[in-house]
């Protein structure tokens, strides 16, 4: 699983240098761009930014799972602490409850 987690972490730390430009702030400029324009310009800009956004947790939970496999409580549920399904460490790495926790969790 740790290699499938340093796997993830380097794909989004390229898609963060390669998405850099892309939340840059947008020109103002009438003269050298139109409103329309202007327009689609900022709209890309924060969907670029809630992209990075989305990213950097992700790249948390990558971390904090590492962290989890170093002191060796990985794929256990933080809340009732019992072992969590390999499947569905499988499916997301970065989980940190069972699926019962997190029903419970949502449920609340």
């Amino acid at each position: 699983m740790r290699d499938k987690l340093l796997k993830l972490r380097a794909a989004l730390e390229a898609a963060v240098e390669t998405a850099e430009g892309s939340a840059a702030i947008v020109e103002l400029d009438q003269s050298a761009v139109g409103r329309l324009s202007r327009m689609d310009a900022m709209q890309a800009q924060a969907m670029a930014q809630a992209s990075g956004q989305r990213r950097e947790e992700m790249l948390r939970r990558i971390t904090a799972a590492l962290q989890r496999i170093d002191d060796g409580e990985y794929g256990v549920c933080l809340k009732c602490e019992e072992p969590i399904n390999p499947k569905r460490l499988e499916f997301d790495p970065t989980v940190l409850l069972c699926v019962d926790c997190a029903s419970q969790s949502e449920n609340d």
